[in-house]
C-alpha cells in the first residue's frame, strides 16, 4: 500500500504541497483556517511524516540508537527504560537493538541504525567484542557516541560506568568479613573489560587479608545462567568446594545457585552467594541472592542527557568524560 504524502494532500485540496508542507510544520504564514484543514486533511488520508526526508532537510534525526547485548536482562532493560525516559521528555524516540552477545550483530546492528540516520548511538559492547573499529567510524563521521556499562576501551568517547572493582572489591571483602576464605570467582570472558575489573577487585580483597590467590577457584565462562551452572558443576566435579562464591554478574549466580542446590548443599550454610547487578530474580528466589546493586536506570537517564547535548550542542562532543556512578551491596540470605 503506498504511503500518503504531502503532494496527495495537495492535489487532494488543490493547493500547493509548500502551502501542505508549511502549514504541518505550523509556519506563521499560513492562516489558522488552512492549517486546521490541511491537518485534518493529512489525518483522514492517515499521512505520517517521512522521517528519513524530515532528516536529510533538517540535517539532524529525533531518533536515537541503541544497542544493548540483551533486552531480557534486567539491567539492560531497566538502563533502556532510563533512556527512554529522557529521551522522550526531550522530544526524541529510540531504536533499540540488541547484539545476542554477538560481535558480528553488532556489527550489523550498528550499520542498520546509522543507515536509518539516527541523531546519535548508545552502546553496551557485546561479551565479544575485541576492538571498536565499527564505532570509531561513527566518530570520525561525527556521529555522537555513549557508551554505558561495557564499553571499548581502544576508543575516545564518553562513557557512563560504575567502579567495577572497587564494587567487587567491597562484595568480596563482605565475604571475607562473615568469615569465608575458599571465595570461589565464576568470571566472564577474559576480553571484557568489567570482567577484567571485576577479577582484579576479587584478588585484591583477597591479598589484603593475607588469603592466597587460589587460580583452581577461578572459572572463565560466559555472562549466562548456563555458565554460571557449568563452571559450579565443574568445581563440584572436581571435589572442590568453596565456602563461597561470587559471581561476575547475576545470571551466572542464578546457574550456580541451581547447581549448589541439585548437589544437596546448603545456601548460605554450606556455600554463601554474591552476584552483580541487582536482577530482580535474586529477591525471589529462596534464599534470596546478596548482590552489588548497579543504578542501571540512572545509568540510561546519564548516557542519554550526555547524548542528546552532544546531538543540540556540537561543541560538547570535543571532551570525552567518563561519568562513574555509585554502586552498594544489597544484603540478603544467600550470605
Amino acid at each position: 500500500m503506498k504511503n500518503t504524502t504531502i503532494i496527495d494532500i495537495a492535489k487532494k485540496l488543490k493547493i500547493s504541497p509548500s502551502t501542505v508542507s508549511r502549514a504541518l510544520n505550523d509556519h506563521p504564514d499560513i492562516k489558522k483556517e488552512t492549517k486546521d484543514l490541511i491537518k485534518n486533511t493529512a489525518k483522514t488520508l492517515n499521512y505520517f511524516p517521512n522521517p528519513i526526508a524530515r532528516s536529510l532537510k533538517n540535517k539532524r534525526s529525533n531518533v536515537i540508537g541503541v544497542i544493548v547485548p540483551e533486552i531480557k536482562h534486567d539491567f539492560f532493560s531497566s538502563a533502556i527504560s532510563g533512556i527512554e525516559e529522557v529521551a522522550y521528555h526531550s522530544g526524541y524516540i529510540i531504536l533499540v537493538c540488541q547484539s545476542n552477545e554477538s560481535y558480528e550483530r553488532e556489527v550489523v546492528n550498528t550499520k542498520a541504525l546509522m543507515q536509518q540516520r539516527v541523531a546519535g548511538l548508545i552502546v553496551s559492547i557485546s561479551q565479544n567484542t575485541k576492538n571498536g573499529d565499527h564505532f570509531k567510524n561513527l566518530i570520525n563521521m561525527g556521529t555522537p557516541l555513549v557508551f554505558f556499562d561495557r564499553a571499548c576501551s581502544d576508543i575516545s568517547a564518553n562513557k557512563v560506568v560504575i567502579d567495577d572493582k572497587k564494587s567487587a572489591f567491597n562484595a568480596v571483602n563482605f565475604l571475607i568479613q562473615k568469615g569465608h576464605k575458599q571465595i570461589a570467582h565464576l568470571s566472564g570472558p577474559k576480553v571484557l573489560k568489567i570482567c577484567e575489573q571485576r577479577l582484579k577487585g576479587y584478588k585484591e580483597a583477597l591479598k589484603e587479608a593475607n588469603i592466597p590467590v587460589n587460580n583452581k577457584l577461578i572459572r572463565f565462562a560466559g555472562l549466562h545462567e548456563s555458565d554460571g551452572y557449568s563452571s559450579m558443576d565443574e568445581l563440584i566435579k572436581e571435589n572442590i568446594i568453596p565456602d563461597s562464591v561470587f559471581a561476575v554478574n547475576d545470571p551466572v549466580a542464578i546457574g550456580a545457585f541451581q547447581r549448589i542446590k541439585e548437589a544437596g548443599l546448603k545456601i548460605p550454610d554450606d556455600i554463601a552467594i554474591v552476584g552483580f547487578s541487582n536482577n530482580k530474580i535474586t529477591s525471589l528466589v529462596q534464599p534470596s541472592i546478596t548482590t552489588v546493586d548497579q543504578p542501571s536506570f540512572e545509568m540510561g537517564k546519564k548516557a542519554a542527557g550526555i547524548l542528546i547535548e552532544m546531538i543540540e550542542n556540537e561543541e560538547t562532543r570535543k571532551n570525552k568524560k567518563t561519568l562513574v556512578l555509585e554502586t552498594k551491596l544489597i544484603v540478603r540470605n544467600s550470605t
